[in-house]
């Protein structure tokens, strides 16, 4: 018997087939160097400015799951649901899910927003661009949310709502709440030019 680690045989944890030619490529890490057996680093990467760039993709997926009170810190919990997302996706797609994550994040981030100028009462809106890690940031919660809304008071299980919005945005389909929220907020940054 060999000694080291025997390198698992899943799909879902090859990232070195997964690609990224996007402007917010150096704020997806899914590089052969962030990839990691479960999505729970224990990492401090809220410490310093941009750190969080360095975070492995599916475990800031797994962290922006952790929201609303009752599911505060139940991380186990959030790396379940995102494995179990990750066995839908390779089920329904045949493609490798962590490149589905990858491109769910690409087309769900907006790309423009509109922000409030102003003081003294007169406040405006006035269109600006977004930054790309601020991109990622908000795709990865625009997919959770429209995650857990549709698992709320529904039959399917959070897991299965998950891998549904991550296949739909990966496809650019307006089903996916995340694709639908993104259009409106460009849309109404457009008017505020």
């Amino acid at each position: 018997m060999s000694s080291g680690v025997k390198r698992q045989r899943r799909r879902d944890l090859e990232t070195d087939h997964t690609s990224v030619r996007h402007v917010s490529q150096d704020y997806i890490a899914v590089k052969p160097k962030y990839a990691v057996y479960v999505p729970h680093t224990a990492g401090r990467f809220a410490a310093k400015r941009f750190r969080k760039a360095q975070c492995p993709i599916v475990e800031r997926l797994v962290n922006s799951l952790m929201m609303h009170g009752r599911n505060n810190g139940k991380k186990l919990m959030a790396v379940r649901i995102v494995k179990h997302a990750m066995e839908i996706i390779h089920l329904l797609t045949d493609q490798n899910p962590v490149q589905v994550i990858v491109d769910a994040i690409i087309y769900a981030g907006p790309r423009e927003d509109a922000t409030r100028i102003g003081s003294a009462g007169v406040v405006r809106r006035q269109a600006v661009d977004l930054s790309p890690l601020r991109r990622v940031n908000q795709a990865i919660y625009l997919l959770t949310t429209g995650a857990r809304e549709a698992a709320f008071r529904n039959v399917k299980t959070i897991a299965e709502c998950l891998a549904d919005e991550l296949i739909n945005a990966a496809k650019q389909s307006s089903n996916s709440y995340a694709i639908k929220k993104k259009d409106e907020l460009e849309r109404v940054a457009k008017a505020n030019r």
